[in-house]
């Protein structure tokens, strides 16, 4: 016994009709049929009340009608099937989407019920005369249910060759390659957004015979990068033709060409842009696509690479870093090497590593993005990385120290006169800022608000939210805390800590005059007597 692949050829007109799974297929597959006969301008007209859609082109026409209704067949000469390799499918979209079909191209024409030509019926071809020839093709469908065609039509043709009217109206067409600066690659034709600006963009557009096979923007349409395939080497999905096949790997081909065509850019600007010019435009460009060796050479850094610590390290998880400010001048290269200016690297304030924080502002060291620049770029040398040196932090001249007991903190707390930072046995000597380390907060004679608080904990719970009633108690709270500490009028200092108790809250204590003697009992305890 034997068997073989066998076609059912009723089964396949029937399923036919379900294997477009977009109704607008049947305007991409006629404007492609006009557009592969040579077309220079396409005219669509459709009427929603009727149902009337009408396609005129200045192609060459047709010469086998015969080829309208062959499945699977392209009739397309060789040249264009080498160049297309046309599937053969798109005319029998109109089969499925019309109940009549009037076709006219030359002296020929056919009128036929689709149903009817479904179900193989012949259909006659008729002649005209010559005077009624139709130059091109001019194709006449009924009972087409497109109602928001006019939305669609416009983005439908964005890169579409050639010129399209719908309605009377030319379509803007504004991604076909005749409309902006190309540039050739192995893959097609590329248009970089960005190359005069450095304003670059990783959203694009990709066309293969005039329609849209990929889109890696999700935003709405603006300046984005336009790759026209070449159709010799890429093919779209069958029948619809909105993906390319194998999309996954042709998508980092793309990628891949799009880098290479910026390298070409760059390497122009490079030797065409005075060092500084070069690196203030391209920067961001050399740097998203994977090209910042071509600073490498030059002396001039970007001031994107450097950030001056210009107020109080706090922990944030919102990846709020206001206490840093991008440089408005990089350094020179001089300054770097001769150590007026030190680059450090620090990892995002944690709970571990606010004195290095801390002495780097004391510092005024540069924070340094070293990842902006290549591995052998001439100013890793001159990076020193704090997270690698050993820290000591100690209180100078302790004066007290104690335990906030806060809503979300409980860290030790001492106050100092100073607190001294050695980092690699360099040190600082701070006056004017809390420090939070090893769980202790030290607090220098010049710290008075509580903001060290913010120094313990990001204040964010387990579900990533802000506890901003709990940072604000806990912060007010520790400056609370360092007033009672460092109060030197006895009067003052038992004032605050009686505000805290609310004692008008008690009626029973209304009016009733006490005698208290602090330090009397034990650890170190008090007494109190009511008096009168």
């Amino acid at each position: 016994m034997q068997i073989q692949v066998r076609i059912n050829e009723e089964g396949t007109l029937r399923n036919q009709r379900y294997a477009f799974t977009d109704r607008f297929t049947l305007i991409s597959e006629l404007l492609q049929n006009a557009r592969r006969a040579g077309a220079t301008q396409i005219e669509i007209r459709h009427d929603v009340a009727s149902k009337v859609l009408l396609i005129t082109d200045d192609g060459r026409g047709i010469e086998d009608f015969q080829k309208l209704l062959s499945f699977n067949e392209s009739g397309w000469d060789a040249s264009t099937c080498a160049e297309e390799r046309p599937f053969g499918v798109g005319f029998s979209k109109c089969l499925y989407a019309a109940s009549r079909c009037i076709v006219a191209s030359g002296c020929q024409t056919v009128d036929f019920d689709t149903s009817a030509a479904l179900a193989k019926s012949p259909i006659e071809v008729m002649q005209v005369a010559e005077a009624e020839a139709i130059a091109g093709t001019r194709i006449e469908l009924h009972g087409v249910d497109l109602p928001d065609l006019e939305v669609r039509i416009e983005t439908l043709c964005l890169g579409f060759p050639v010129i399209v009217l719908f309605n009377g109206k030319a379509l803007q067409r504004r991604f076909a390659e005749a409309h902006f600066a190309t540039m050739p690659s192995p893959m097609g034709t590329v248009h970089l957004t960005g190359t005069r600006d450095g304003k670059h963009s990783h959203h694009t557009l990709v066309f293969l015979q005039g329609f849209c096979v990929l889109n890696t923007s999700y935003l709405p349409l603006g300046e984005v990068n336009v790759v026209h395939l070449d159709s010799r080497q890429f093919v779209a999905r069958l029948p619809d033709r909105d993906k390319l096949i194998d999309e996954d790997i042709q998508h980092k081909r793309i990628d891949t060409e799009l880098k290479d065509c910026w390298r070409k850019i760059l390497e122009v600007a490079k030797t065409r842009l005075a060092p500084d010019c070069f690196v203030e435009i391209y920067y961001t460009a050399m740097r998203a696509w994977g090209h910042v060796d071509l600073l490498n050479d030059l002396d001039v850094l970007p001031c994107e690479l450097f950030d001056a610590i210009v107020g109080y390290p706090i922990l944030d998880n919102a990846s709020n870093r206001d206490y840093l400010q991008p440089v408005t001048t990089a350094p020179t290269r001089e300054a770097i090497e001769s150590g007026a200016v030190t680059l450090v690297d620090l990892d995002w304030l944690g709970d571990d590593n606010a004195a290095r924080w801390t002495f780097a502002r004391a510092k005024g060291y540069l924070v340094f993005g070293w990842n902006g620049l290549h591995s052998e770029h001439w100013a890793q040398r001159h990076v020193r990385n704090l997270e690698w040196e050993a820290v000591e932090v100690e209180a100078l001249c302790e004066q007290a120290r104690t335990i906030l007991d806060g809503r979300w903190i409980w860290p030790t707390v001492i106050l100092c006169e100073a607190v001294r930072v050695k980092v690699n046995g360099e040190a600082v000597e701070i006056t004017d800022a809390g420090i939070y380390h090893g769980d202790t907060l030290y607090i220098p004679a010049g710290e008075t608000s509580g903001e060290p608080a913010r120094q313990v904990s990001s204040f964010t719970d387990e579900n990533d939210q802000f506890l901003e009633g709990d940072l604000n108690a806990d912060r007010d709270a520790l400056a609370d805390l360092i007033c009672r500490l460092r109060s030197v009028d006895p009067v003052q200092t038992l004032d605050s800590l009686m505000q805290t108790l609310k004692l008008g809250k008690y009626p029973l204590l209304h009016g009733k005059t006490f005698q208290l003697n602090v330090g009397m009992g034990a650890d170190p305890g008090h007494s109190i007597e009511l008096v009168g």
